[in-house]
């Protein structure tokens, strides 16, 4: 059996642009996709904080260290600019190996910059 597990995400991203007439997808910093094992067109997951969209697009791309999150062409209408966001990326793993992984989870501040990175989230009390 094959289980769908969360592979990467980069938590609390900014929007820095929103581009409707863009071809489609979002750009996102190389450097925030690298550190979150998300690859260039592969399918994400946004989950925007500020107004509770929910969509799929996939990754493309921007300019390393320039902390760019743009949410480009029809997508564009579920997030605005400032907006905070998730952006999440899912492998397949069969059982054996989902016991044993673990997601890169990367945390954003100012500037789309990394705050710090984990392996792991708490479990939440009650």
């Amino acid at each position: 059996m094959m289980i769908s597990l969360l592979k990467g995400k980069l938590h609390k991203a900014r929007v820095t642009h929103c581009e409707l007439e863009y071809e489609g997808s979002c750009a996102i910093d190389i450097r925030l996709l690298e550190a979150a094992g998300i690859l260039p067109f592969e399918q994400i997951q946004i989950y925007n904080i500020d107004n509770g969209e929910r969509f799929t697009t996939y990754a493309i791309e921007a300019e390393a260290g320039s902390g760019v999150i743009s949410v480009n062409g029809a997508a564009a209408h579920k997030a605005a600019v400032g907006h905070r966001v998730i952006i999440c990326a899912y492998g397949q793993l069969d059982a054996e190996e989902a016991r044993s992984f673990t997601p890169n989870l990367v945390y954003l501040g100012q500037g789309n910059r990394i705050t710090h990175t984990g392996h792991q989230i708490p479990v939440q009390a009650a």
